[in-house]
């Protein structure tokens, strides 16, 4: 192995490249790591000279407090490579942004911008053989942060990990997804850790998202924890609305994750003379525009999927097809124009590429 020191990085290569034995055309979602992972701790009160090391496991004592108290948190972030070799990241400082603010809510020490951009580039630029070129392809990035003071006392750790993995990624869901609007389970609520990528908001979905997986579904739609009432996300999506021609989502609030995909939405279709609604959404407003016809597409949003299409919602046991709308979906001409700015194929009036030297 060779050491490479930075102003502020120290950078451990590997020995050898497990690239050559990745089947590209069969990536299984997440499941692909890259030869490397970034790691700082944080110790007595400050974060310590962050590096770059082989990935592999880590050892950890069974007290660290994310085992027991569930101090972690993460973000999604993709990289892109273009046909000429060039890599970029989209809009990278809304992620940094928004890892602080969750690690903020969890009573966690925030990362420095420094590091974080550094050990970014850093990392991505040792893996970038491993970005794929072509649009669908790219490589998954996942900044997380966990406690790991090892004590079982309920209060926050004093000690952290900040880390970095990748991963080689095809697009996340093939084919359009059926959903059910949620009566009874709720994703989040008022006051609570919804707008933030905490790790337990994740593991709360997936005993409801199973049993709507176990009647023929993929995902929920949730609705707000007091009624029941309101719609608010799809799934580990945010989630839009196509009424004729007027396309609504919700308002971010406590509940509500701030997506970067669907702030990058939104202002695509202002750019593009698209009419646009933010603002709370009753499920029967939904079932009666399905009813009368003027119901035309409902999509998730995130970052993993870009943008998916939703093709029938079942709710109070009823299922309401959409129609097939094809290319003239807004849903395919917003992940068009979405894919064409990422993968550097079209104008990126707003700046959002972040490219990585």
């Amino acid at each position: 192995m060779s050491d490479i020191y930075t102003s502020n990085l120290h950078v451990e290569k590997a020995e050898s490249s497990k690239l050559k034995d990745v089947n590209f055309s069969d990536l299984a979602f997440g499941a692909t790591f890259t030869d490397h992972m970034f790691v700082c701790d944080y110790i007595d009160g400050e974060w310590q000279q962050p590096k770059i090391m082989p990935y592999g496991p880590m050892s950890m004592e069974p007290s660290a407090r994310v085992f027991h108290y569930g101090q972690a948190v993460f973000e999604g972030m993709k990289a892109y490579k273009d046909d000429n070799g060039d890599v970029f990241l989209f809009r990278p400082e809304e992620n940094f942004n928004r890892i602080n603010k969750s690690c903020a809510r969890l009573a966690m020490p925030e990362f420095p911008k420094e590091y974080f951009f550094e050990g970014l580039k850093a990392l991505i630029n040792l893996d970038k053989d491993w970005i794929q070129p072509g649009v669908g392809n790219s490589l998954y990035v996942r900044p997380f942060a966990i406690a790991t003071e090892p004590i079982i006392s309920a209060a926050p750790s004093e000690n952290y990990r900040f880390m970095i993995i990748c991963s080689p990624v095809s697009p996340y869901y093939k084919g359009k997804v059926k959903v059910v609007i949620a009566e009874h389970f709720s994703r989040s609520a008022d006051g609570g850790v919804g707008y933030a990528k905490a790790a337990g908001n994740y593991a709360a979905q997936f005993y409801p998202t199973k049993l709507a997986q176990e009647k023929g579904f993929q995902q929920i739609i949730w609705t707000d924890s007091s009624t029941h009432t309101y719609l608010e996300e799809a799934g580990t999506m945010n989630v839009f609305f196509r009424i004729n021609d007027t396309l609504i989502t919700a308002p971010t609030s406590d509940r509500i994750l701030d997506g970067v995909t669907r702030k990058s939405v939104i202002q695509i279709a202002k750019d593009n003379g698209v009419a646009i609604e933010v603002r709370p959404i009753k499920v029967q407003e939904i079932v009666d525009a399905s009813n009368n016809g003027t119901l035309r597409e409902i999509f998730g949003t995130g970052t993993a999927a870009v943008i998916s299409e939703i093709s029938a919602f079942e709710y109070r046991d009823k299922v309401y097809e959409l129609e097939d709308l094809g290319l003239d979906s807004y849903a395919a001409k917003l992940k068009q124009h979405m894919l064409n700015i990422q993968h550097n194929l079209g104008e990126d009036k707003h700046n959002w590429r972040y490219p990585v030297k």
